[in-house]
């Protein structure tokens, strides 16, 4: 601590400083006694031109407010930004900077000056050497993966388990945020679920770049730490396995539960029987109880102490978890508490580690404009569903559930909600998206081209690995589209498999969706004429599983009723 750290700042929480008067309706700077008779109150400052810098002593490791700046709430004089009323992008909310599931579904409830370049500080950021999309985009679906690691860093978690790994992908979660932000989707992945972890470039700490090998049969959760792979891999592992290839990531570790949990005053949970667990040290009496801290960090990591004792059921448990979270951090006594929202700004920012595009809390603001107008009941968290290894005797693993797997995977990249939006809202959405189809369905009424007419040369986009080869193999030799030719990568990435053709080729391309089971939007006409033997263009995006398996996400009411799904505003008891 600095010299200008001492003294007052020991006694006195800035964020408790900061009064409402209702006469002003402005914040004013409410100091105690002692300092008062040194100092009267102030209003906020008004204007950075102008205002002095706030007098009062910042606590340790906390930068005073600058010159300019406001407490919650406040404004500040001047010129206003684009969009941002009187501060710009400064005013946006920062909850986003949880990095856990939590507070990046509450990003942007609130309006605050928080202190940029000391929370920037904070965080820790990854080079993933070229993992995922290479970051979100506004106009498109999100899809960010949220990574809990089980490694046992910080003070006062050497005594959980193995003090000293290096740590595994403990909690993982997909979450994918629609492309018309109306709702969103949490998709949990068991930890250990084998599956295959292909090969990732990482990043060393000399600047050059080892491709640690992938491995066939293993555990989902082997995809960070193990073998030096970073959270990179993890993130291609994910698109391995489900087809959906991910924006960014956000990754925390044993502190952040008790930092966070804390931070907002505790996080309500409700069990429908007592619990006395040795493993997680967690015992507590039936019903309802508020969780912050060590107790927190325990109720999460559980797994005897509901259901059948499984990984599965500690899934369900952190989804209640963090549900109950999220209502926290929605609730009016949170938002509107300058010292939570500075408390849970330093737990947040402090508890993070994520990738280039999401390494600033410019970046992160971005983000949480995203996901501010999310309501809770839109938000559903489920599962990838999955069964018992067949191939164990002692049943330790799980495999995916293909039969129930299929259709959710398909539903999250066909950007299907999996619970009920605003009915108003829905209902415009809805007319709107009939209207679309209509137009675009026409595309696929008319005659149909013989199938040794048909030439396309096909690209990949974005879609599995070899899949513009198998593809073509598969057409010409089950099709019989014997002039189809593979190009192999595309020049860039597509968010969605597009077939490009012009008007003369369209009875070429209704029957390559024919034989391909294209959705009508996956059609792109031109406006011209091809000259003779010219290809349409077949590009596969990252909703494109194996040749011969449509594209088009089945409607809510077809998934199947097995598959595991809670929404975010309800409360449920643990049992």
């Amino acid at each position: 601590m600095d010299a200008q750290s001492r003294g007052r700042a020991e006694e006195i929480d800035p964020a408790d400083q900061w009064v409402l008067n209702p006469r002003t309706g402005h914040y004013e700077l409410q100091l105690n006694d002692s300092a008062a008779q040194e100092r009267p109150r102030v209003a906020a400052p008004r204007r950075s031109s102008s205002a002095p810098a706030a007098p009062t002593a910042p606590s340790p490791g906390v930068p005073g407010p600058r010159r300019g700046d406001a407490p919650p709430g406040g404004r500040r004089g001047g010129r206003s930004r684009k969009g941002g009323g009187g501060g710009g992008r400064r005013k946006k909310a920062l909850l986003i900077t949880s990095g856990t599931l939590a507070l990046l579904l509450v990003g942007g409830a609130a309006a605050a000056y928080l202190y940029y370049d000391h929370l920037n500080g904070n965080l820790s950021v990854t080079d993933i050497a070229g993992a995922g999309t290479g970051g979100f985009k506004k106009d498109q679906a999100i899809n960010i993966l949220v990574i809990g690691t089980d490694k046992r860093s910080g003070a006062g978690n050497e005594g959980y388990g193995d003090k000293d790994s290096v740590g595994h992908a403990d909690t993982t979660i997909l979450f994918h945020i629609a492309k018309d932000r109306s709702n969103a989707t949490a998709l949990s992945i068991p930890r250990d679920l084998i599956t295959t972890i292909p090969d990732c470039p990482t990043k060393q700490p000399d600047g050059t770049t080892k491709t640690v090998r992938g491995a066939k049969g293993v555990r989902f959760n082997t995809s960070l730490g193990q073998e030096g792979r970073d959270a990179g891999c993890t993130m291609r592992t994910v698109k391995e396995l489900t087809g959906i290839e991910v924006d960014n990531f956000m990754m925390v570790d044993f502190n952040a539960v008790k930092t966070l949990s804390t931070a907002v005053g505790g996080v309500p949970v409700c069990l429908e029987k007592a619990v006395d667990d040795e493993d997680s040290k967690l015992k507590l009496p039936q019903g309802e109880h508020r969780l912050e801290g060590e107790q927190a960090l325990a109720f999460v990591r559980t797994r005897h102490a509901f259901g059948n004792e499984s990984d599965l059921d500690r899934i369900k448990t952190q989804q209640q978890f963090l549900g109950s979270m999220m209502r926290e951090m929605k609730s009016k006594e949170t938002l509107t508490s300058p010292k939570k929202f500075f408390s849970l700004a330093e737990a947040a920012t402090k508890s993070l580690t994520v990738d280039q595009g999401l390494g600033s809390i410019d970046k992160l603001t971005d983000l949480a404009g995203e996901l501010k107008d999310i309501d809770l009941k839109n938000i559903t968290f489920t599962t990838l569903p999955v069964l018992d290894n067949p191939a164990e005797k002692v049943k330790a693993t799980v495999v995916v559930d293909q039969r129930l797997a299929d259709p959710l995977l398909q539903m999250i990249r066909g950007d299907v909600s999996l619970t009920e939006v605003e009915k108003k809202e829905q209902a415009a959405k809805e007319a709107a998206d009939a209207d679309a189809k209509a137009k675009q369905d026409a595309l696929l009424q008319g005659n149909r081209a013989p199938a040794g007419d048909v030439r396309v040369a096909v690209y990949n986009g974005g879609g599995p690995k070899g899949a513009a080869s198998a593809t073509l193999g598969w057409l010409q030799n089950t099709k019989g589209m014997s002039k189809a030719s593979n190009q192999g990568n595309a020049p860039s990435k597509v968010d969605a498999t597009q077939l490009e053709y012009a008007p003369n080729q369209a009875d070429q391309a209704r029957a390559l969706a024919d034989a391909l089971g294209l959705p009508a939007t996956a059609l792109k006409m031109g406006t011209t004429d091809a000259a003779a033997k010219t290809p349409m263009k077949l590009t596969l995006g990252p909703d494109f599983q194996k040749p011969g398996t449509p594209l088009s996400p089945p409607p809510p009411q077809e998934l199947p009723k097995d598959v595991q799904q809670a929404q975010a505003d309800k409360a449920v008891c643990a049992k």
